[in-house]
């Protein structure tokens, strides 16, 4: 068409426009879905059982409501959170100061857990075994807690090389790809308490 001037767009901005997605977002993205729908299957199978142990213990009779380890859970997501903003500003003894806030939160809420399994199984006989309750309720508070312990195992690696020098500032990104991790951990918890201490008993 006469009159009109066709302009070129830059070689910068026509890379800017299309430029990928960081992989390493895209992957823990994923990542998170899929364990998302992990869950979503014990959850479901979970409630779907609720009642129809023909034989007890029943959950009513031997649950109890880990109120203090669940507040020590999800106060971890706030401390691993600072630990991250610390780290983003460079203030490394803040963020060892968090980092290790964190951990001790999440081992506290093994250790309960632990003690917990530890009661119903010695005391109240309340195995994987022994009803569709035992079943459902292993199964499901056992699969968030391998969770737990899966990122316990990288917030260590992450204290430990921090400690003996290594430049963690350098790895921020990854540091923050943990920190999402067990922001899902603890979000997952959400449910799993719901349905199990709340709905279930």
């Amino acid at each position: 068409m006469a009159g009109i001037e066709l302009v070129p767009i830059p070689a910068e901005e026509m890379e800017q426009e299309w430029k990928l997605p960081d992989r390493g977002t895209v992957g823990v993205i994923f990542f998170i879905v899929m364990e998302s729908v992990i869950f979503l299957v014990f959850v479901m199978a979970y409630l779907i059982y609720i009642g129809k142990s023909l034989t007890g213990p029943y959950p009513k009779d031997v649950l109890h409501t880990p109120i203090a380890a669940t507040i020590c859970l999800w106060s971890s997501s706030l401390t691993v959170a600072l630990a991250e903003k610390a780290l983003e500003k460079e203030r490394l003894g803040l963020f060892k100061l968090w980092w290790i806030a964190t951990i001790c939160l999440g081992l506290e809420f093994l250790t309960a857990t632990g003690l917990e399994w530890k009661e119903l199984i010695y005391e109240d006989h309340l195995t994987i075994a022994t009803n569709l309750f035992g079943t459902t309720f292993y199964s499901l508070v056992g699969l968030h807690a391998s969770h737990v312990c899966v990122g316990m195992l990288f917030l260590l690696i992450v204290l430990g090389v921090t400690l003996l020098g290594f430049p963690i500032q350098t790895q921020l990104r990854r540091v923050k790809f943990l920190s999402w991790y067990w922001h899902f951990v603890d979000a997952v918890w959400v449910v799993v308490f719901t349905v199990v201490y709340v709905v279930g008993k």
